[in-house]
């Protein structure tokens, strides 16, 4: 089996530097979520729905305000992040606003060696498993950490977004998982002009992918959809065309920009 621990390494230095620019952004808008404010989408609120008195696993939490927020909403919660520095602000932000969330700092697909409890809940949401070279131990673990009759979901942005170049004037890369894309990162969603510098390593996962290893980790599929737009601007030529809502310039109504899915463990 290839070592990808060097790809892990990179991508956690790359993301304990945006940490610190994400979480003074005005694009996660920490004042606004301490003072009360969801930052939640409409997606993941109206899918996933009631999660009072149920206990929810948060797998790649980045620095806690979504795992903070569901338990906001009654859910007892675990968020797993690579990054340290995310854990550390994350914790630091549950102390601060009185919650009871845990936080646990590993690679997601070590969560089984972390996390020994099973849970109501697995949730994981944008931009989470492009920086996972295979899928099958990811699904793998999302089962374990199931209670029996828990369900998974995710939203996430679609395989389609992530053919494109940056600025989506062509198609670049493969829809389907055929090679480590290697990026020399310059900036961040948040600050194109951060000082924040590195290579960093993703794969793409095709639908039919992420779909096959859900079911084969024993998963029943109840619920996938495709939504043709953002609920954030994190990516370059996008135009709000609603509150909220995000589309691609010149590609609007054309591709799915997001996809989610809500599975059970049978």
């Amino acid at each position: 089996m290839q070592d990808y621990n060097l790809y892990f390494d990179a991508n956690r230095d790359l993301w304990n530097q945006r940490t610190v620019v994400h979480r003074d952004s005005a694009f996660y808008n920490l004042a606004g979520f301490k003072d009360g404010e969801t930052v939640l989408t409409p997606i993941e609120l109206t899918e996933l729905g009631d999660v009072k008195g149920k206990t929810l696993l948060h797998l790649q939490c980045h620095f806690g305000m979504d795992s903070l927020d569901w338990a906001r909403k009654g859910a007892k919660v675990t968020g797993v992040d690579l990054s340290d520095k995310a854990i550390e602000e994350a914790e630091k932000l549950n102390k601060e606003l009185g919650l009871n969330a845990s936080f646990v700092c590993c690679n997601v697909l070590d969560t089984s060696k972390f996390v020994k409890e099973q849970f109501d809940i697995v949730f994981t949401s944008y931009g989470t498993i492009g920086w996972l070279p295979d899928l099958e131990p990811w699904a793998k673990m999302i089962a374990e950490r199931l209670k029996p009759g828990g369900t998974f979901y995710i939203a996430e942005f679609h395989p389609m977004v992530w053919v494109f170049d940056d600025d989506f004037t062509h198609i670049k890369y493969s829809y389907e998982k055929t090679e480590v894309i290697v990026t020399e990162n310059e900036g961040t969603y948040t600050d194109r002009n951060a000082d924040i510098k590195g290579k960093e390593y993703s794969w793409n996962h095709s639908i039919s992918e992420v779909l096959n290893v859900l079911i084969g980790a024993g998963l029943r599929i109840e619920m996938f959809n495709e939504h043709m737009y953002s609920p954030y601007p994190c990516f370059r030529n996008v135009v709000e065309f609603e509150a909220g809502k995000w589309y691609i310039k010149g590609l609007e109504g054309k591709i799915p920009v997001v996809y989610s899915l809500r599975a059970v463990k049978q």
